[in-house]
């Protein structure tokens, strides 16, 4: 893209050759100022019609306002602004045109109504000037089952289960007290907080961490104001229902693995606990097996030990009548087929 002409007082602009998207341009915030760009790509997308056709594919045009530090680096983010724009050819542009008038002339007042008119300038609105992180799990390959033929790979029941290393979202990152004012405005846009970001331009992360919660509401309304204070405490969405889980500890282990124990209690069983949100078997067996860094398709079917030891299949209905803080032991049975097993579920102390 380019600046085809700017107006205004230091209308100056320049374009790195290494960002064929951007340009930079100086401009006074006092005094009207305005800008023509020249966008150097077109939207035009050909549909697989019959008789073909074209359709525009929307692009977004971002503007970032800095403004200048003591060292004479323009660092300090102020605001940032965008709209969508639809780029033709001539013809298509012109086609374009007429083909949405004629469809509005055609619809009713109260219709129209539903849209905004058109303007000489264009209407910008703010947004975030970060785009918006997606939740990043890291790249290591899935974990797969490396137990003998005539074992369970869930690993020993008084050793602690190998956690898969994730990514959290740099949404979710807690806002410290250290934090500068830049710092607390990125987390703000981070957090989807925006809108609230002129209002704290001088609050640095102490200040907002400072702040209660009736502060927050009556400042940001009810809704954004609850929601700001949980952001900034840190506070996690509890979940609907928690069980603990120990594998069973196998009574003809190998010498070597008894040597490895140290001769220490066997008896002694550790639980893990699984939070579950959705309340289903196939929840269940994918903590079972992320918990154990196990492959979920090794678990083929979950079974509850019921009375006079029977073993009941595990429905989404009987996960969701399970009692809170349950306690479960592990134990399994193998498969039909080579590569899986059956989990039991029995009941701990």
């Amino acid at each position: 893209m380019a600046v085809e002409q700017a107006r205004g007082p230091d209308p100056g602009h320049r374009a790195s050759p290494t960002q064929l998207n951007a340009v930079e341009f100086l401009w006074e915030p006092s005094k009207r100022a305005s800008a023509f760009i020249q966008v150097h790509c077109i939207s035009t997308e050909f549909t697989p019609r019959k008789h073909g056709g074209e359709k525009g594919v929307p692009f977004r045009v971002q503007i970032d306002t800095f403004k200048q530090n003591d060292n004479g680096e323009y660092t300090e983010h102020l605001h940032s602004a965008s709209c969508q724009i639809k780029v033709f050819k001539p013809k298509g542009a012109d086609r374009k045109q007429k083909t949405d008038r004629e469809k509005m002339e055609k619809r009713t007042a109260q219709e129209k109504e539903k849209y905004q008119p058109s303007y000489e300038t264009t209407i910008l609105t703010e947004c975030s000037p970060w785009p918006d992180m997606a939740y990043q799990v890291n790249s290591a390959p899935s974990p797969s089952y490396n137990g003998s033929p005539n074992s369970f790979g869930l690993g020993e029941g008084n050793s602690s289960p190998t956690h898969p290393v994730e990514t959290l979202p740099l949404g979710n990152d807690h806002l410290l007290p250290s934090a500068s004012i830049q710092d607390a405005q990125q987390w703000l846009h981070r957090n989807r907080f925006s809108q609230f970001c002129r209002l704290f331009a001088s609050f640095s992360g102490a200040d907002l961490l400072k702040m209660s919660r009736d502060d927050l509401v009556q400042i940001c309304g009810p809704a954004d104001g609850i929601r700001l204070f949980n952001a900034i405490k840190g506070r996690n969405v509890r979940p609907k229902m928690t069980i603990y889980v120990c594998q069973e500890l196998e009574q003809n282990r190998a010498p070597l693995q008894q040597k490895r124990d140290g001769g220490g209690d066997s008896s002694l069983c550790v639980y893990h606990a699984i939070f579950l949100e959705e309340l289903t078997t196939l929840e269940l067996v994918e903590k079972i097996a992320n918990l154990y860094s196990i492959s979920p398709q090794h678990i083929h079917r979950v079974y509850r030990q019921g009375p006079t030891g029977i073993h009941v299949v595990v429905s989404n209905e009987m996960v969701q009548n399970f009692q809170d803080e349950s306690c479960f032991i592990l134990s399994t049975l193998k498969a039909e087929s080579n590569d899986g097993y059956h989990v039991i579920l029995k009941c701990g102390l």
